[in-house]
Order: structure tokens, then C-alpha cells, then sequence
């Protein structure tokens, strides 16, 4: 088992997440929303009845992740796991029926077991903070314009710590998830997709100066809670370069930033698919990272290999199926070396995700998901850590 040192400060994190499980997307395993037109964990609750929404659930959760999981993960030699919990895990939100609150117990006792710390992430909230389905409602994003509902999340926060906070598994809590800022949310694939536009009514972006006094007022809760041996975590907002000496001036204690960089998302705005371009990109956001480095730890809390060039990489005439695996082996193995290389300025990384469908199968279709899937990036070695 990995040995990992008590102290915060120092550890560099190596880790995955575990996304799609108590916080669903269906495009990482659209079984569970099979038989409805669903396209978000909201609207799934809202088609099924709620007998079969909890049977869904209850199958999904308690087999998707579950111990043996975590012995794996700890047996890739990483030291922790980031869990993406929704606003409704204590229960007692329509439609959603019972919360999950449960497996986050287990997946404490599991990780403590096997020698891993958790990072538990808030990754939705009511209304959501960004539109993503990620968020849990595609296309409405107006949670911060409803007072009750940022104070809703303030208290759902501040439970977990009291929860949690003398867990030797806890590494720390992640505030919130991608709250979204003006020019992302202009161009994001989500924007104006809401299926009931009148409930999408009044969306927008985060600001800057909303998010900084969210984060002071979450702060200030969970560092009453929560010794200052337990890291709280705070994302960019997408605007890594912009928090200049914010946790400094704020007295802030063992605190990181997540920035979330992904080659795949800047392939869906700039057309060109190689390597030349993916390190001017990486030099680009290291640029970012070391001016947020200044004022506090920087983690890349989500990444991916995934890639144009080694995923839509063509068998060439003549080549054998052992010359084409070796190829694309190889186009992997360039652009994880990239990463992993950026990476090293910061205080660690957790890729996304350690596992998508669960037998691990992609074919067709489905298989550009592959490189998503942390499991299968190893066994075909493609990335090397």
C-alpha cells in the first residue's frame, strides 16, 4: 500500500475520480438512462417514478464503485481519490428522493483500508453553477442568484465537514465544481440547451466578485469545522491566473486551487490535432498555473489523454493490427509524457475518470471513450506514471 504522510503540506497528489457515481453524466455510461429522452441526473429524476428511480439508483450505486475499486487504486500506486458529491446527498430534495450519504460512509471506510485520502468535491448545486449536465441540469445556471439556495449549499457544506473532519481519510473538501465564468459560458456547448427554457430563465455566469465572497463565507464554515491538518479547495472558476494574492490577503490556511485542463476541450476550438499545438496549449496554461502559484498550491484536479491525434489516428494501408496498436500506443504515450511533464509545476493531479462503462468495453461508437478510462489507459499503456 502507498504510504502518505499525515502532514498536507508536501504531499504531491497523484489521484483519480470517481465520476458517474453519486453525481451522474450520462455520456460516461447512458445505460442508466435507458427507456427516457433524459440528458441530466435532474431530468432523469423528473421522468422515472420514484420507485424506479430509487431502484436505478440503489443497483447503480452500490456496484459501480465498490471496495475492490479502491484496493486497484491504491494498487496503481496513487494516494487519493476525488469523490464528486451532489447538493442532495443528505436526502430531503425533490425530486431526488433519498440522498447517498451512505456510500460516501463506505467509501471512507474502504479508503482508509487501503491507504487512500479522500477529496470529497461538491460538483452540483440547486440551479446549477455552471449548465453543464456535470452540474446536474443542462443549460440553467442561475443557482447564484437565489440567496437561499447559496446559503442551502453553505449548510450542506458545513454538514460534511462536521461529518468527516476527524476522518483520517479526509485530505479536504472541494468547495464547489466549475462555477462558470463569462467567456466559457458564452461558448459552452450547454449554453441555451435547457428543455424547459422558462426554468432556464435568468441564467448566466458566475462573477469573479460573487465567487470570491461565496469562497471567503464557505471558508471561514469549514475552517471552524475542519483542522487545518484537512485542505479545503477551491476551483478557478476558470480563471486560474486571476486570484493574485486572494488566499493570502484572506489568511487563508491549507488551501489549493484546482485548475481543470483539457486537451480535448481546446481541440473544440482550435483545429489542429498535434503535438505542436497541445504544447503550446500546455506552455499556455503553465504560464496560468505560475502566476497562481504565487499566492497558493495549485492541484489540476481534472485531465484526461484523450486526444484527436491518437484517437481518430486511421489504420494506414498495409498495416498490420500490431503496427496500427503500436502507433496509437505511441501518439498516447507522446501526449500523456506532455502532461504528466506540465504537471509537475503543481501540487499534483486526479484524472478523470478511473472508470466510465463498467466492464471496460468500448467499441464502435463508443470508443474514443477508451482513453477516458483510467483503468484502460493503464492496460494499454498508454500513460506511465
Amino acid at each position: 500500500m502507498p504510504c502518505i504522510s499525515k502532514k498536507r503540506t508536501g504531499m504531491k497528489i497523484k489521484g483519480v475520480n470517481l465520476g458517474n457515481w453519486l453525481v451522474l453524466e450520462k455520456w460516461m455510461d447512458p445505460e442508466l438512462f435507458a427507456g427516457t429522452d433524459a440528458e441530466d441526473e435532474t431530468w432523469l429524476a423528473r421522468r422515472l417514478s420514484p420507485e424506479e428511480l430509487e431502484c436505478r439508483l440503489k443497483e447503480h450505486r452500490e456496484t459501480y464503485i465498490t471496495e475492490k475499486d479502491f484496493e486497484q487504486i491504491a494498487g496503481y500506486g496513487l494516494n487519493l481519490v476525488r469523490i464528486p458529491v451532489p447538493y442532495f446527498i443528505f436526502g430531503g430534495r425533490k425530486p431526488f428522493g433519498g440522498g447517498c450519504i451512505e456510500y460516501l460512509d463506505m467509501a471512507f471506510d474502504w479508503g482508509e483500508k487501503h491507504g487512500l485520502k479522500i477529496l470529497i468535491d461538491l460538483h452540483t448545486t440547486p440551479g446549477n453553477q455552471n449548465g453543464y449536465d456535470n452540474g446536474g441540469l443542462v443549460g440553467v445556471c442561475k443557482w447564484r442568484k437565489d440567496p437561499k439556495e447559496v446559503v442551502f449549499v453553505l449548510e450542506v457544506l458545513k454538514k460534511l465537514a462536521e461529518r468527516y473532519a476527524k476522518r483520517e481519510g479526509l485530505f479536504g473538501i472541494e468547495v464547489l465544481n466549475e462555477p462558470i465564468s463569462l467567456p466559457v459560458y458564452l461558448t459552452a456547448p450547454s449554453t441555451g440547451k435547457a428543455v424547459d427554457k422558462q426554468e432556464a430563465k435568468g441564467s448566466g455566469h458566475v462573477p469573479l466578485s460573487f465567487l470570491r465572497s461565496f469562497y471567503k463565507a464557505a471558508y471561514r464554515s469549514l475552517r471552524n469545522i475542519l483542522p487545518e491538518d484537512k485542505a479545503i479547495v477551491f476551483h478557478d472558476g476558470f480563471r486560474t491566473s486571476l486570484w493574485g494574492d486572494f488566499f493570502k490577503k484572506n489568511n487563508m490556511k491549507n488551501v489549493y486551487l484546482d485548475t481543470h485542463i483539457y486537451i480535448q476541450a481546446m481541440e473544440m476550438y482550435v483545429p489542429l490535432h498535434n503535438l505542436a499545438c497541445y504544447k503550446m496549449y500546455l506552455n499556455f496554461e503553465k504560464t496560468r498555473v505560475r502566476l497562481a502559484k504565487k499566492g497558493v498550491r495549485v492541484i489540476v484536479g481534472e485531465w484526461c489523454i484523450n486526444n484527436r491525434y491518437a484517437v481518430e489516428f486511421q489504420k494506414e494501408k498495409g498495416m498490420s493490427d500490431k503496427q496500427y496498436e503500436t502507433e496509437r500506443r505511441r501518439r498516447f504515450n507522446e501526449v500523456a509524457d506532455l502532461e504528466l511533464d506540465a504537471w509537475k509545476m503543481t501540487d499534483g493531479w486526479i484524472y478523470w475518470s478511473y472508470k466510465l462503462y463498467p466492464d471496460g468495453v468500448y467499441e464502435g461508437d463508443s470508443a474514443w471513450k477508451e482513453s477516458w478510462d483510467f483503468r484502460k489507459c493503464v492496460e494499454n499503456r498508454w500513460l506511465h506514471m
